[in-house]
């Protein structure tokens, strides 16, 4: 993988230790690398994340949140509802 496909590669050193700060703090979770782990299998929807989970959809959308935020999920809109699909970053 190139620097460019990376999302995790800043433009300076600072840069770059923020994206990898914010990267490690979204998979420091076990919770965190389950949902990870269900997307692999799941449609990437909150409904059925939260069924291979057992947790909650709010529960299961604040971490997402924090997996975005750390450039592990991208978040697409289909007919008004969130999907969930890894990144890159998300398969490590």
């Amino acid at each position: 993988m190139s620097d460019k496909d990376s999302k995790t590669i800043g433009r300076d050193m600072e840069e770059t230790k923020e994206y990898h700060r914010r990267y490690l703090r979204a998979v420091n979770s076990p919770v965190r690398r389950e949902i990870l782990r269900a997307l692999k299998d799941a449609d990437g929807s909150l409904g059925s994340l939260s069924t291979a989970t057992g947790l909650d959809e709010k529960t299961v959308a604040w971490h997402l949140s924090i997996l975005e935020y750390g450039f592990c999920v991208e978040k697409e809109e289909r007919d008004g509802k969130p999907f969930y699909a890894l990144t890159k970053e998300g398969l490590v």
